[in-house]
């Protein structure tokens, strides 16, 4: 028997339907995932799952005694609440009672002595909860924050994103829920914590609907795949993999019928206008056939198109982007970095990856020359011209519409030289008119996403700073992405925990590895987790007792293999070793003039800097030739 029935569910917020005649039934222990274009009502389907929301017609049946806990895709903004606090609310009207029992227990069991006010709350808090049979709660509750390495008393405010959005499922979580909703579980979640929630989610035994982004989670939990498209939900029951294959083979089987569909159309709109012959009595039905064919094709709705993405390349920045050399820095406490040493050269495409709060935004303003380190050397190269995209969007006005905050009281925009219309742009962004005039309050957070990527788009940049870029965006925009970033002829410099869009993107990765250690490894995430496993194990084999055997002659030593970068590097050097000398000698050319020393005194100690600028970096070319060669 069904645990949840969904029963020829239509709503809507305005037309087309977001939902029209939808049914589906749902049986206890599945793992759903929904899936969809933004905006095609997957969030809506949860609220109505969860009573948020009351359909336009059709009904919803679970039973009476099922208990439904859902976690919200926006993090709440609470005051003076601790993460234990929040969590509790899990408990709905007992959330204030586990927490008045808790604090007063504790302080009874570090002896202090309650006042009357204080007994009188601890008293009634008691009764409350034993009541509702949940003596435990506070325990159940501590515990599962403990399960999750979340602090019970520090302030929710303080936390960082990654850190609120675990204490929310912790809150969901302890109702010890049949049907557990999740939107968007994963954003703002390091990979530690995906992996942990992966884990924790294959072991829940009730029933599970959820959205995500992150296609190695949904691969990995869905065991059913529900689609909404075009207001209909499409059922596969399958896995994430096999429903692309089959979801593609039934588009293009609707495609054809389509056009069968509208060949046939056109054939008997041709007859229809041959004028008598249609109104014999004997034609009647074929009269009324294509009335019915007309209010079929009237009807039909058209798929999302894909977003057109601009990449926007300003005038090419210098070889060099960023060059840190013995880092270390921290603010209170033990160094986020420590004596870190990297170079980023123009078309480099690298991840930084790592817990929530370990460094990674610092590093970042690091490379951009926005912070100064404790200690070490930073050179930034020349010519930079950096497009940051803010993964809490704080570059976008929700007062404003989706136009106002892209458009900044202009129409037209400048894109690869060519001026256009600021509604045409948003167009390619997937922006009908009706959106672009949204404000972005009421924008879905992947409408939110594709505003914020059209806004950093419009602007020409050699530097893309891209921090969560692919929070909330749907399966298909999300892939263009990954096809249109390689492209880029700039740097990316990515933070990201989606662990495929760091496969496909990324050329080399920065990881945070925890107590202030921060390495650079090539290639993407799974490249990482592979060196970084290979490097324990040959860690722990120093360890291992020796057999005893004959000795044997040493073996040769085996010269070292350069790093696809290292390599890349050396590569290179000769050529730009030739450049610095050719200016070099230009500019020294220059200076031999006769009337080099009558220009302004400006210009003369702008070339003497620039002189000596050259020199000092072709003397650390030539060092890194000869520590790599």
């Amino acid at each position: 028997m069904a645990q949840l029935s969904i029963n020829n569910v239509t709503f809507a917020f305005s037309q087309p339907a977001l939902l029209k005649d939808a049914t589906l039934h749902i049986e206890p222990g599945e793992r759903v995932g929904l899936v969809g274009r933004n905006g095609a009502g997957k969030s809506t389907l949860l609220k109505i799952i969860n009573r948020e929301l009351q359909p336009d017609d059709g009904s919803l049946d679970i039973s009476a005694d099922i208990v439904v806990a859902k976690l919200a895709q926006e993090v709440p903004e609470v005051d003076g609440q601790t993460a234990f606090d929040v969590a509790a609310g899990g408990f709905a009207e007992l959330a204030e009672a586990v927490s008045i029992y808790r604090s007063l227990n504790e302080a009874m069991q570090a002896g202090r002595e309650l006042t009357a006010a204080e007994q009188t709350s601890y008293d009634n808090a008691s009764h409350a909860l034993a009541d509702a049979e949940l003596w435990d709660a506070g325990d159940r509750l501590e515990g599962l924050l403990a399960e999750m390495q979340l602090p019970c008393d520090v302030q929710f405010n303080d936390l960082s994103a990654g850190m609120k959005r675990r204490v929310l499922l912790a809150q969901a979580m302890i109702r010890r829920p049949d049907i557990l909703l999740l939107d968007e579980p994963t954003n703002h979640l390091d990979i530690e914590s995906i992996v942990w929630l992966q884990s924790y989610l294959k072991r829940f035994t009730g029933t599970l609907v959820f959205i995500t982004h992150d296609r190695v989670f949904l691969q990995d939990i869905a065991n059913r795949i529900v689609e909404i498209d075009r207001g209909r939900l499409f059922d596969w029951t399958c896995d994430y993999a096999t429903f692309l294959k089959r979801r593609d083979d039934m588009l293009a089987a609707e495609e054809v019928a389509q056009a069968h569909f509208d060949r046939k159309l056109a054939e008997e709109e041709k007859w229809i206008r041959q004028g008598i012959k249609a109104r014999r009595t004997r034609n009647e039905g074929r009269v009324r056939a294509l009335k019915k064919m007309r209010q079929e094709r009237s009807e039909r709705r058209s798929k999302t198109g894909t977003a057109k993405l601009h990449l926007q390349e300003a005038d090419r920045s210098g070889r060099l982007v960023a060059a840190v050399k013995n880092v270390t820095h921290g603010f209170d406490g033990p160094p986020l970095i420590t004596d870190f040493t990297a170079t980023v050269y123009r078309g480099d495409r690298i991840g930084l990856i790592g817990p929530n709060g370990i460094g990674k935004s610092t590093l970042l303003k690091i490379l951009l020359g926005e912070l100064t380190p404790n200690s070490g050397t930073v050179r930034l190269g020349t010519n930079l011209s950096v497009a940051y995209f803010d993964q809490l969007r704080g570059q976008l006005d929700p007062s404003k519409s989706a136009r106002e905050n892209v458009s900044e009281g202009t129409d037209e925009l400048l894109i690869h030289g060519k001026k256009r219309h600021v509604m045409g742009y948003l167009q390619d962004f997937l922006f009908a008119p009706d959106r672009a005039h949204t404000r972005v309050e009421y924008l879905s957070g992947g409408e939110r996403n594709r505003l914020l990527l059209a806004k950093l788009l419009a602007k020409p940049a050699n530097v893309l700073v891209l921090d969560e870029p692919t929070n909330d965006l749907d399966a298909e925009t999300l892939e263009l992405l990954e096809e249109t970033l390689p492209q880029f002829e700039g740097t990316i410099l990515l933070v990201s925990h989606d662990r495929a869009f760091l496969n496909n993107v990324v050329t080399s990765t920065i990881a945070f590895e925890g107590d202030g250690v921060v390495r650079e490894y090539d290639g993407g995430y799974d490249d990482w987790f592979r060196q970084k496993e290979e490097g324990a194990a040959a860690a722990s084999n120093l360890f291992t007792a020796p057999t005893k055997t004959a000795p044997s002659p040493a073996p040769a030593a085996k010269a070292k293999k350069l790093s696809y970068k290292d390599q890349r590097e050396l590569d290179e050097l000769p050529n730009r070793i030739d450049e610095l000398e050719t200016l070099q000698a230009e500019l020294q050319n220059q200076m031999a003039q006769p009337d080099f020393f009558k220009q302004d005194g400006a210009e003369i100690a702008q070339a003497q800097a620039d002189l000596q600028k050259m020199a000092d970096e072709l003397a650390h070319c030539y060092q890194r030739w000869e520590e790599l060669a």
